[in-house]
C-alpha cells in the first residue's frame, strides 16, 4: 500500500513530504561523510544521486518518509521515515540529520512524532529500530523513544561496501 504523506508537526519541527525541489538541501547532508558514515546509503557524490533518491520516495510501499523542517527558520535539516515491515509485522523507523543539527534533540522529537502518528493512524503497537554499535548517540535517540535493547545483529550498506555490528531495540505498546 502506498501511503499519502501528511504534514505533521512537533514543537520545533514541521514534518512534510519531500520532493525534487528539496534536492539541494537534502544533498547538503547526504553528501556529508560524517552523516552517511553509519547510514545504509553511501555518501552521495553528486546531486543526481540525491534526485534519484527523492524520485524513489514517490512509490514506496508501507512507508512514510518526511523532511524535517525547523520552524524557527524554515530550514530543511533532515529526513526520516517509518515503515511497516510485513516480514516481522512491526514498524521500523530511522532518521538522518545535517551534522550541524546533531545533539539538539531533533531526531528524538521527530521520531517520537512519527511513532505517535502510526499509533493513531494504524493502531500500530510493535516497533523496532537499530543502530551501529559504534554510533551510540543514535541508540540514545531510540531509547528516548521508549524502545529497549533486544539483541545484536548486523546490517550492510546498500552498495555492500561496509557491514556494521548493530544493536536492535524493540517496543510493544497496548492496542487502543
Amino acid at each position: 500500500m502506498i501511503f499519502e504523506i501528511p504534514i505533521i508537526e512537533t514543537e520545533r519541527l514541521i514534518l512534510r513530504p519531500l520532493d525534487l525541489k528539496d534536492a539541494e538541501s537534502v544533498f547538503e547532508w547526504t553528501s556529508d561523510e560524517k552523516v552517511a558514515e553509519y547510514m545504509v546509503y553511501s555518501c552521495h557524490k553528486n546531486i543526481e544521486i540525491t534526485k534519484e533518491w527523492l524520485k524513489s520516495l514517490e512509490n514506496l510501499e508501507n512507508e512514510y518518509t518526511w523532511g524535517f523542517v525547523r520552524k524557527s527558520d524554515g530550514k530543511l535539516i533532515g529526513s526520516g521515515g517509518i515503515r511497516f515491515r510485513t516480514d516481522e509485522n512491526v514498524w521500523s523507523f530511522g532518521y538522518n540529520l545535517r551534522y550541524d543539527c546533531w545533539g539538539n534533540g531533533y531526531a528524538t522529537e521527530a521520531s517520537k512524532r512519527m511513532i505517535e502518528y502510526v499509533i493513531a493512524e494504524h493502531n500500530a503497537n510493535e516497533f523496532v529500530a537499530k543502530h551501529a554499535v559504534d554510533n551510540p548517540a543514535s541508540g540514545r535517540v531510540i531509547e528516548k523513544c521508549g524502545l529497549v535493547f533486544d539483541s545484536y545483529s548486523e546490517y550492510t550498506k546498500f552498495d555492500g561496501s561496509k557491514t556494521f555490528k548493530c544493536k536492535v531495540y524493540r517496543m510493544k505498546t497496548e492496542r487502543i
